[in-house]
């Protein structure tokens, strides 16, 4: 067994949680770029963008993620296009986020009385238009909680990237236990590191479902 002193194991695991912030970051800003967008064409009048983004949502929820990571980045080669484990890694979370956002965001906008719907198309408003200035404003507000709680599912997802050789918390963790033969104190430590990253957005996420549950103040 390989004496290396704490110090230099925290340290190569910190600079290993930068990849893993960085890695969430991508997935979580694409998946939600690309969620809006698939909420927008699936509100819409056509029935074939809601047909196609349903069977889309339904085959991200339906297959696991290992399996979704596999196919982008042992895939995607063999059409020529070159994908190093960070895009891969990012392209596949950014996907798989969009597919749940998406139906995050439509119960949200669902939730939204009809007679919303009503009032904004009184007021000559096309589809497009009553979502932008009536809907989503209000389903934005009741979309907050488990957008945020959804955010600790993408966090956690990063770690499968290590199957791809991509280096962030468990990679890092898995190479070290390998070289120090410590897996307790290492693998203690990257849970510790998920911990520090999960804990305050799950904290937020209840912060936020409380303060939508509590009532408006009384003029």
């Amino acid at each position: 067994m390989i004496d290396f002193p704490f110090s230099a194991i925290a340290w190569q695991l910190l600079l290993a949680l930068r990849w893993t912030v960085l890695l969430s970051l991508l997935a979580f800003i694409g998946g939600g770029a690309l969620g809006l967008l698939l909420l927008v064409l699936r509100l819409g009048a056509n029935p074939w963008p809601r047909r196609c983004i349903q069977l889309y949502v339904q085959i991200f929820q339906g297959t696991p993620l290992l399996m979704q990571l596999f196919l982008v980045y042992f895939g995607l080669p063999m059409l020529g296009l070159d994908t190093p484990p960070l895009l891969a890694a990012g392209l596949c979370l950014a996907l798989y986020a969009g597919a749940f956002l998406c139906e995050i965001w439509r119960g949200c906008v669902e939730s939204i009385p009809r007679g919303q719907w009503e009032a904004s198309s009184s007021l000559a408003l096309n589809r497009y238009e009553q979502l932008r200035h009536v809907i989503l404003p209000q389903a934005a507000r009741m979309a907050l909680a488990p957008t945020a709680g959804f955010l600790v599912q993408v966090i956690k997802g990063t770690a499968l990237a290590s199957v791809i050789g991509f280096v962030e918390i468990t990679k890092a963790g898995q190479m070290m236990a390998n070289v120090t033969h410590q897996p307790f104190l290492i693998y203690g430590c990257v849970a510790l590191l998920y911990f520090a990253l999960c804990y305050p957005v799950s904290l937020w996420s209840r912060h936020l479902e409380h303060s939508m549950r509590r009532p408006a103040p009384r003029p």
